[in-house]
């Protein structure tokens, strides 16, 4: 595993107006498309499958297997969807992705569905994020102007249809199957499975999800090659990804490395902690992640390692918290969020997260008692592996995690009867990821 960072997704944002359909073309946009029509689908699939691509998306399901589980004796339509809801806090990847080159996305939806063998596509976006699809739909325009997208594409004889979708802003639709409810019209909770979305997904056809990282990176190992791709990262989590650093640090922004890259590798990258401070804790994959501390530094960052390390790799959303941040009111403020933003469909979840957040926030204020704590971890029991999705299991994890690493600092919150640390020079009662 290299050092070094491997800028392929990121490589083109440097450019002058990256975004469109020529500056693209200058680097050899498309040219993938050419290179996958000469396979057939099935090719294409196992060109995936050997390149060992994980989903980017947080759960790292091989996603050459996901493509392989799509029934082809099934006589309805197949389905390509794209999950671009990007919601988990501090993650940060997608949307500067399809921001600065949405033709990356468009291409890898082409050769994605085309090894499917779907007609159809969406790309399901974040409905606050009006710029975001503004520009892809401008590129999914330039696209089929170009003949990259519509009928008998670059005279394949194959045709694709791309619908960029507006969703209406819950967190719950990054959740593939609250995804499909909310594309097909309806509110945004999750399904009941099985059936699975490979056998009955959108419309009750056989539909693949994707996170757009995953869908994005597709090209460049149809160009590159299976094994260049495979031959980046560690040995079971292959290739790159884009690791999104937030909070404080020097300089926060997207990192592109191979997985198996360290946090102290990628503080160097981006300066260090900010000025005068050091790392108190971090999470590795956003919020819903157990938070992991300076210990953690040197594990690599792969799906592996990190869950060796008692936490998950996630959206590799790589907030870094200094020592003025109230780790009580951090976590506070992360319960706060999933609890407004459960959909209500199951009560562990439901009626979970509400007592979390009271339980919570009574402990930051210096009220209660320390047998709270044993509440607290019997609430996150009482909710994890029973909701009916991974929101209630998400929300678990910045609080058990917390407990164990900080138990101290909660039980300083009862003895000081309110948060020990200083409004004015720490930032506990900041925005989550803001700076002092």
């Amino acid at each position: 595993m290299t050092d070094t960072l491997t800028p392929v997704l990121t490589d083109n944002w440097d450019a002058e107006r990256a975004w469109t359909l020529a500056s693209y073309e200058e680097r050899g946009g498309y040219a993938a498309l050419d290179k996958a029509f000469a396979m057939t689908p099935d090719d294409v699939i196992t060109a995936v499958k050997d390149s060992g691509l994980r989903g980017r998306g947080g759960a790292g399901f091989p996603t050459g297997m996901k493509w392989g589980f799509i029934p082809q004796d099934n006589p309805r339509p197949k389905y390509l969807v794209v999950n671009a809801d990007e919601s988990e806090p501090g993650t940060c990847k997608d949307i500067p992705l399809m921001m600065a080159s949405p033709h990356t996305l468009v291409e890898g939806v082409i050769v994605s569905s085309y090894a499917i063998r779907a007609h159809t596509a969406f790309i399901y976006v974040r409905g606050e994020v009006l710029h975001v699809i503004r520009r892809l739909q401008r590129a999914v325009q330039e696209a089929y102007l170009a003949g990259h997208l519509g009928k008998n594409i670059h005279g394949s004889g194959y045709d694709l249809d791309l619908i960029v979708h507006a969703g209406a802003g819950a967190y719950i639709c990054g959740e593939e199957t609250a995804l499909l409810e909310g594309l097909e019209g309806r509110r945004g909770q999750p399904r009941l499975r099985p059936p699975f979305p490979a056998v009955a997904g959108l419309y009750a056809s056989p539909t693949v999800i994707n996170n757009v990282e995953s869908i994005a990176s597709v090209p460049s190992i149809i160009t590159n090659g299976a094994a260049w791709f495979a031959g980046m990262g560690t040995e079971k989590s292959n290739g790159f990804g884009i690791f999104s650093l937030s909070g404080h640090v020097k300089n926060p922004g997207q990192y592109e490395a191979p997985l198996g890259i360290t946090l102290r590798q990628l503080l160097d990258l981006a300066g260090g902690v900010r000025e005068g401070h050091e790392l108190k804790f971090w999470t590795p994959g956003g919020s819903s992640t157990p938070l992991l501390t300076p210990e953690h530094l040197d594990v690599p960052l792969d799906f592996e390692s990190v869950g060796a390390a008692g936490s998950m790799l996630g959206t590799r959303a790589l907030q870094i918290f200094d020592e003025t941040t109230c780790v009580v009111r951090a976590v506070l403020r992360w319960t706060e969020f999933y609890k407004h933003e459960s959909c209500g469909k199951c009560t562990p979840c439901r009626e979970g997260t509400w007592w979390l957040a009271q339980t919570l926030a009574r402990l930051e204020k210096g009220e209660g008692s320390e047998d709270d704590l044993d509440l607290l971890l019997d609430q996150c029991d009482n909710i994890l592996g029973r909701a009916f999705c991974a929101l209630g299991d998400g929300a678990t994890s910045p609080i058990s995690s917390s407990i164990q690493y900080f138990r101290d600092e909660y039980l300083a919150h009862l003895t000081h009867g309110g948060c020990p640390f200083d409004p004015a020079a720490s930032t506990a009662f900041a925005p989550v990821g803001a700076t002092a």
